[in-house]
């Protein structure tokens, strides 16, 4: 296969492993790990060694990577790419029992601006994590999995034109009383005796002959029980053993390259994994030598958070102190007398904001500026707002170009027009919280917030590409800017 497919294929392979922001991050950490990266806890001390490669993670579902140059001293800066693990979706209510009218239903939540509509009549699933509870050597103890159900367990139907008419004037989606996906008829759950009996909660029961002061697990007059038993039965566990979960509805058709001409990736979430895993794959090819990081005298970083599509402002949002803490933890690993070393070191480092931009559609072509259309296959899209939407100046877009006019790679500009809203990133939230340098770019897509978005599958590999250049040339590059930030 051509660069573009090899590049596009892995990136749908990232896709259909990550229904959920847990499981993104559980894959990132696989292939890092395959590749010589050490895990280290937040919670431990740091031993770090020049030339290594590490990663943490937060909460299972922020992870960030980080290559450090054989050359770093403290104070060095740190080039980095900032993408998002999370993406608009429907999740599960604490309390999501609900029957009505002969059906079993399921509650969610909208988490997101997702275009709703585009939920219904899709064939659904779940997927998240679990908080499950173990019994080994006579005490108890707590552990997180994760679990997906392949199969379709769940749809939202649409009401049938006969019954509104009005519907071809516009279809309005009430969040509330609309979007509730049915996962099976009461009379057939009944017939099938599916489901397990619980038995109310009491102050004190007993697993496997072992006795315990806590409350059931979880509470099968909160979710129906069969649902409880899908997911159990996926966790290789028993339903009374789950404490707690995180679920989401997710599409279960996989994320594919289609068109005519095989150009493009049709998939759910390409806002924001495609660059999620352009990034990571950038980082990982950039340090795969043993060479690679010789003459390095910073730090190479990529850092997924969550929360970004809710406003990042969470324990392990780009609004937390994840980045600063990381910047700060590596930096005083080889020097922690010097306490100006961290603020040196972030006005010495860059940060490339990426996450996905608007390609130019065409039924809908007046809702892009005359001179500002990125189109699909384009390259990346570096993002303006003059009311700082966005975080690029014209010193972080420069550096940008400057790498994409060395690598003969193309480059794309976007404003929002004058009488729309502008959405926004990560990039902001850095710039103004850790000071740092930021530029905010994306790969063009069509459909975004979609159940099912697209994007181009050389758009893929131009941003790969983009990214792995800055990893492996911003040192140099910055080293020839003579200007006082």
């Amino acid at each position: 296969m051509a660069a573009a497919e090899l590049v596009a294929a892995e990136l749908v392979d990232f896709l259909n492993a990550s229904p959920t922001a847990f499981h993104a991050v559980d894959e990132a950490k696989r292939r890092l790990k395959k590749v010589g990266f050490e895990q280290v806890s937040e919670r431990d001390d740091w031993n770090l060694e020049l030339g290594k490669k590490y990663f943490f993670t937060r909460n299972h579902s922020t992870i960030v990577a980080f290559a450090i140059g054989k050359r770093y001293v403290a104070g060095n800066g740190f080039h980095i790419i900032g993408a998002h693990t999370d993406s608009p979706c429907l999740k599960l209510k604490p309390t999501s029992k609900v029957a009505k009218g002969g059906y079993l239903e399921v509650g969610v939540q909208t988490y997101g601006g997702g275009l709703w509509h585009t939920w219904f009549d899709r064939d659904l699933t779940v997927a998240g994590r679990l908080i499950v509870k173990e019994m080994k050597d006579g005490s108890v103890s707590y552990t997180h999995k994760l679990i997906r159900i392949q199969e379709p367990i769940m749809r939202i139907p649409t009401l049938a034109i006969h019954l509104d008419r009005g519907v071809t004037d516009g279809f309005k989606v009430n969040t509330q009383s609309h979007l509730v996906p049915v996962l099976a008829t009461s009379v057939k759950a009944e017939l099938q005796k599916l489901g397990v009996q619980n038995g109310p909660i009491d102050a004190k029961f007993k697993t496997d002959g072992v006795e315990s002061h806590d409350k059931k697990s979880i509470d099968d007059r909160k979710h129906h029980s069969v649902f409880l038993q899908l997911i159990a039965d996926n966790a290789c566990c028993k339903p009374d053993e789950i404490c707690d979960f995180e679920l989401q509805l997710c599409d279960t058709q996989p994320s594919i390259i289609g068109g005519a001409l095989k150009e493009f990736i049709f998939s759910g979430r390409l806002d924001n994994l495609c660059m999620s895993f352009c990034s990571l794959k950038a980082l990982i090819d950039s340090t795969s030598s043993e060479s690679s990081l010789d003459e390095e005298i910073g730090v190479r970083m990529v850092a997924l958070f969550d929360h970004e599509e809710v406003g990042s402002n969470s324990a392990q949002g780009a609004g937390s102190p994840v980045m600063l803490d990381a910047l700060s933890r590596i930096t005083n690993s080889f020097n922690s007398s010097n306490t100006k070393l961290v603020d040196k070191a972030i006005q010495q480092s860059f940060l490339v904001s990426a996450d996905m931009a608007h390609a130019i559609h065409p039924n809908y072509m007046d809702k892009h500026e005359d001179n500002h259309q990125p189109k699909l296959h384009g390259g990346l899209v570096i993002k303006h707002n003059a009311n700082q939407r966005y975080a690029t100046n014209a010193i972080t877009s420069f550096i940008f170009r400057e790498i994409a006019e060395k690598h003969d790679l193309p480059i794309q500009d976007f404003v929002v027009r004058n009488d729309m809203p502008c959405g926004s990133t990560i990039g902001p939230i850095l710039a103004s919280g850790v000071g740092i340098r930021t530029v905010d770019v994306g790969a063009p897509q069509l459909s975004m917030h979609s159940i099912r978005e697209m994007c181009a599958v050389d758009d893929a590999k131009h941003s790969y590409e983009h990214f792995k250049a800055f990893l492996n040339e911003f040192t140099l590059l910055d080293s020839r800017i003579k200007v006082d930030f």
